[in-house]
């Protein structure tokens, strides 16, 4: 059984998830954390539960998921983990920050640790997430699906009763489809959804009410 700790992170309340077990290893997944009292709970919660962060994972590259990767890597000394399409997204957050928000921030970019790829496990503690890379938010976008949970961490791509915007650089609405489609086919329907933004749902009231699942 895992623990899933949720923290909702800087301005766009996105969702940064710390996911453990028994055995105390933890892996952090979408590390948002923009404002210092945010690294302090994440932080807090980590101490005061004993455990040991060994992965830093980035569903994609947009900022609001990677605020606190620096961060992250001088708390816990871990690089994060995120598919090489979105290269030119993570490893130029500060120019990000500047173009969609136009604000200046310094120390949030840290060196990446590994390039994941489609069909990569993470392993911590007894527990295994599997990539499945889900383009069309961004060319690197990626599900984690922790099949002994019957849960998947979904980014952008899938929210509840929503999708991810497929208008910014990179995006692409055919990919957008496609990832849809491969989603609902190799998800069980129990498959519980936590997405990178608002609250979660299921794979079977996805495709009940969902809009864009809806055929």
């Amino acid at each position: 059984m895992v623990n899933i700790k949720r923290f909702m992170c800087n301005p766009l309340q996105e969702n940064c998830y710390v996911v453990s077990d028994d055995t105390k290893e933890c892996v952090i997944i979408d590390c948002g954390a923009f404002f210092p009292d945010e690294k302090s709970a994440l932080t807090d919660y980590v101490r005061k539960n004993d455990l040991k962060p060994v992965h830093l994972i980035a569903t994609h590259g947009h900022l609001d998921h990677n605020f606190g990767n620096a961060y992250i890597f001088c708390e816990f000394g871990l690089k994060v983990e995120v598919c090489k399409e979105d290269d030119f997204l993570i490893e130029h957050l500060m120019k990000q920050a500047k173009d969609l928000f136009g604000i200046d921030i310094e120390n949030c970019e840290a060196e990446v640790g590994r390039w994941l790829k489609d069909g990569d496990t993470i392993t911590f503690g007894n527990h295994t997430l599997k990539v499945m890379q889900t383009p069309g938010h961004t060319p690197g976008s990626a599900l984690l699906y922790c099949e002994a949970e019957h849960t998947c961490f979904t980014g952008d791509t899938l929210f509840r009763m929503s999708i991810g915007r497929t208008d910014f650089d990179g995006g692409s609405w055919q990919e957008m489809e496609q990832s849809l489609k491969n989603i609902v086919a190799k998800l069980p329907k129990e498959t519980i959804v936590l997405s990178g933004h608002g609250p979660q749902s299921t794979i079977a009231d996805e495709l009940m009410y969902n809009p864009y699942l809806r055929s």
